[in-house]
C-alpha cells in the first residue's frame, strides 16, 4: 500500500478572511472605494455642482483634518491620544494674525510656532518622563493653552479677524481651481510622515512602544524620549494646521480649531489606525480625513439642518469605525 506524502494543504481563505486581510494590511484601498462611493453619491445629489472648484474646495478642506489627523496617527501607535491639537492650532492662528501686524509675517510665525514647541514639550515630559496618562495630559494641556489664549486677546485688547496675506493665500487659493496652494505645504508633510513610520528608526520606535512596551523597554529602547519628541513633532503639525485653518477662514480666534479635535481622531481610526496602539499608517489617515470632509460636504448638499447633521455624521463614523474594529476582529 503506498503513502501520499505532502498533500496536507493549508485550506484556500474565504473571502471574510482575505477581507479581512485587505482592510487591516491595506486600509487604503477599500477606503478609496468608500471616498468614491461618496463622490458619486454627492454627484446624484447635486450633479451641478460637480467640478474643478468642487474639487479644490473638497482638498482645501481636507488637507488641514489631515494634519491634524497625523498628529492623533503618531500619537495612537504609541497607545496615546493628543486632545491639546485644536487648541495648539487655535493660537497659533491667532497669535500670526495677532503679531503680524507690528513684527512682520516671518517673526510672527516663528513666535507662534516656538510657543507650540514648548507646549508640545510640556505634554511629553508629562506623558513621557512623569507618566500621566495622554488623555488626562493632553486635556490638560488644551486648558491650559485655551486659557492662555483667552488671557493674550484680553491683554492685546482687540480680535483679530484677518489674516496676513501670505497665509490666506497658501490657506485658500487654488491653481487652476483645483490644485490647492496649501499641497505645497502638506504633500512634504505627508511624505515625510509616511517615510518615516516605515523607514526611520524612530517611526519603528513608535510602532514597538505601542505593540509592546516592556519588550521595547527590555530592548534599550528608551519611551520617555520617543513620546517626548512625539508630542513635540505633533504640536509642530497642530500649529501647520492652524495657520492654514486660519488662512483657509480668514479669521483668527482663539477656539479656531476647537471642532477638528474629534474629526481627527477619527480620520485617524477609519485610516486604520489602532487606538490601542502598534498598528496602523498614514496613508488610510489622509484618505479617512477625505471621507470625512466629502461626508459633511455630502449632507450640508442634502439640505439638512445643523443638529440632524451632527447626528447623522456622527453615526455614520460610529458604524465605520465599528465595521473596521469588526472586520479586523480588533478588540
Amino acid at each position: 500500500m503506498s503513502e501520499t506524502v505532502g498533500t496536507d494543504r493549508a485550506p484556500a481563505p474565504g473571502a471574510v478572511t482575505v477581507m479581512r486581510r485587505q482592510l487591516r494590511d491595506r486600509p487604503v484601498i477599500p477606503l478609496l472605494g468608500l471616498a468614491a462611493a461618496l463622490v458619486v453619491a454627492f454627484a446624484i445629489a447635486s450633479p451641478k455642482s460637480m467640478g474643478p472648484e468642487w474639487v479644490g474646495i473638497q482638498l482645501r478642506a481636507a488637507i488641514p483634518l489631515a494634519i491634524l489627523a497625523g498628529c492623533q496617527t503618531l500619537a495612537m501607535l504609541t497607545g496615546g491620544i493628543d486632545l491639546s491639537v485644536g487648541a495648539v492650532a487655535s493660537i497659533v492662528g491667532f497669535l500670526v494674525a495677532t503679531l503680524e501686524p507690528n513684527i512682520g509675517t516671518p517673526a510672527a510665525l516663528l513666535f507662534a510656532f516656538s510657543a507650540a514647541v514648548l507646549a508640545g514639550l510640556i505634554t511629553g515630559i508629562g506623558v513621557g518622563v512623569f507618566r500621566v496618562h495622554p488623555l488626562i495630559m493632553t486635556l490638560a494641556m488644551s486648558l491650559v493653552v485655551f486659557g492662555t489664549a483667552n488671557y493674550l486677546q484680553n491683554v492685546l485688547v482687540k480680535i483679530q479677524t484677518g489674516v496676513p496675506d501670505l497665509v490666506r493665500s497658501i490657506g485658500s487659493d487654488t491653481l487652476y481651481a483645483v490644485l490647492p496652494y496649501s499641497l505645497v505645504v502638506f504633500v512634504p508633510v505627508a511624505a515625510v510622515i509616511i517615510f518615516g513610520l516605515r523607514r526611520s528608526g524612530y517611526g519603528r520606535l513608535l510602532f514597538a512602544i505601542g505593540d509592546n512596551p516592556i519588550a521595547a523597554r527590555l530592548s534599550g529602547a528608551r519611551a520617555w524620549q520617543v513620546l517626548v519628541v512625539l508630542y513635540v513633532i505633533s504640536a509642530l503639525l497642530a500649529a501647520v494646521a492652524g495657520v492654514l485653518i486660519s488662512g483657509l477662514t480668514n479669521v483668527a480666534s482663539v477656539n479656531l480649531a476647537d471642532n477638528y479635535v474629534l474629526p481627527s481622531v477619527a480620520a485617524a481610526v477609519i485610516g486604520g489606525t489602532s487606538i490601542m496602539g502598534g498598528r496602523g499608517g498614514y496613508g488610510g489617515t489622509i484618505v479617512g480625513a477625505l471621507i470625512l470632509t466629502l461626508l459633511g460636504s455630502l449632507l450640508g448638499t442634502l439640505g439638512l439642518p445643523e443638529a440632524t447633521r451632527q447626528v447623522v455624521f456622527g453615526s455614520i463614523v460610529v458604524a465605520v469605525a465599528a465595521v473596521y474594529a469588526r472586520v479586523t476582529a480588533e478588540s
